[in-house]
């Protein structure tokens, strides 16, 4: 079989000159079987999505039976009974009043979606200046212009320029890198949070419209929100009546142990919005979840959202969620994730040992691992470092070793984690093991 005529996505194809790239033929449970019989790990459940784990016939059965009977329709002022029952099923899983769904194709649609439902509703509540956003630095949002204007990664941004004017970014609450407040968590937590009022007075509250944020933020390896931090950021964001977005592309359907993140850690979001792990990936489908209070302008008169996805909705992707929704009930499977949560960390905190280890942090089934080059002193690696052993050998070598999963220095050097819910100690200790063999002979590159 050839993939020439493919367009990988986020790759560089002059490395495949030499070597191709693999071709990844079946899943079951926790591995992932290349087109030569290898067996794989799947340490990031394909892309934080396959929470159910692989060769789910359920699923597959699910889609079948929707596809012979209703296999299209769209959302386009009509309905279908898949969608009609996703959007309850969602909305009784929500925290508070987020009683309107409103689905999508996938996460960074979502996204999109929620800021420009923002813009109008400001606008239709006769605040038409409210049109900025703010989110925080090296958080991914999506790849849309909306959404990657939101995203706070510089390189994933400039070659795609001009965007979407009016996105603005406040620090992370990357603690091990904490500029202020660095012994104290709580501390750190409110000094971030002010970060968010500051920047709101700096534009001007009359102009911002929402502040999109990650339960525990993706990019630059698992950055988890201090004790108080939420809090304080709804009261901001009530102050200036401005929109808090909780994205829960990746934290939501059981990757932190909950439905949503936001219940979690105890936060109250007037828009969610969320994908991946819906369907365990067996079906393209994402949702941004609002407040009621946010449909009620578009209930009068002849206002509407003129916004919208062919595919939005899918009656197919619809069925797949809901039996999706089922199997992890049936399953207790976040109720697994948290019983296990703490196994994990403790299993992978034996790599601390390593001096290429700086810090291991996460919760749920959803961990990031940084790698430095001097512990004392936690400097990090240079662009050349990185790109040697990083990219040049860690990302390789660890799927080469049997363990599928993500090196990244969009942020700082990180390897990720985030495996099938379904995952046991036995998949914990294997994943370690692949680790600690690779990181130990990376530390000899540097």
């Amino acid at each position: 079989m050839s993939a020439e005529h493919l367009w990988l996505h986020f790759s560089q194809h002059a490395g495949f000159a030499d070597a191709p790239p693999p071709v990844i033929v079946r899943g079951e449970g926790a591995y992932i079987y290349d087109d030569t019989g290898k067996r794989y790990l799947d340490g990031l459940a394909g892309l934080f999505t396959v929470q159910a784990g692989h060769g789910r016939s359920e699923l597959a059965e699910a889609a079948a039976r929707q596809a012979s009977e209703l296999a299209y329709f769209p959302l386009w002022s009509h309905v279908h009974p898949r969608a009609a029952e996703l959007a309850e099923r969602l909305v009784a899983q929500t925290p508070g009043e987020l009683n309107r769904v409103f689905f999508t194709t996938g996460g960074g649609d979502a996204v999109e979606t929620a800021w420009k439902l923002a813009k109008q509703y400001f606008k239709l509540t006769g605040k038409p200046r409210k049109h900025k956003v703010i989110s925080r630095y090296s958080a991914y949002h999506g790849t849309p212009h909306g959404a990657l204007s939101i995203t706070g990664i510089p390189a994933a941004k400039e070659d795609f320029e001009p965007l979407v004017p009016g996105a603005f970014r406040v620090p992370n609450t990357n603690f091990y890198r904490a500029p202020e407040h660095a012994d104290d968590h709580h501390a750190f937590g409110q000094w971030a949070a002010e970060r968010i009022a500051q920047a709101i007075e700096f534009e001007g509250p009359e102009t911002v419209a929402a502040v999109f944020l990650e339960p525990v933020q993706n990019t630059g390896g698992c950055f988890l929100p201090p004790p108080g931090y939420f809090e304080r950021v709804r009261e901001i964001c009530d102050a200036y009546d401005v929109l808090l977005v909780s994205d829960e592309v990746i934290c939501g359907f059981g990757r932190l142990g909950h439905a949503f993140g936001a219940l979690r850690y105890g936060y109250q979001p007037d828009i969610i919005t969320c994908a991946k792990g819906l369907t365990s990936g067996y079906a393209p489908i994402g949702a941004m979840i609002a407040h009621e209070r946010l449909m009620e302008p578009f209930t009068r008169g002849g206002t509407s959202f003129l916004h919208g996805y062919t595919f939005g909705g899918h009656p197919v992707s619809c069925a797949v969620a809901l039996a999706n929704l089922d199997l992890l009930e049936r399953e207790g499977i976040y109720q697994h994730v948290l019983d296990n949560e703490k196994s994990f960390h403790t299993t992978l905190s034996a790599l601390e040992e390593l001096p290429i280890v700086g810090d291991v942090r996460g919760a749920g089934f959803f961990y990031g691992i940084e790698l430095v080059k001097d512990k004392a002193t936690r400097q990090t690696f240079d662009a050349a470092e990185s790109q040697r052993v990083l990219s040049g050998f860690v990302s390789g070598e660890l799927f080469r070793s049997g363990l599928y999963c993500r090196a990244d220095d969009r942020a700082e050097p990180v390897v990720q984690l985030a495996p099938p819910l379904i995952c046991e100690q036995q998949h914990f200790d294997e994943m370690t093991q692949i680790l600690h063999d690779v990181l130990d002979r990376a530390w000899a590159l540097l």
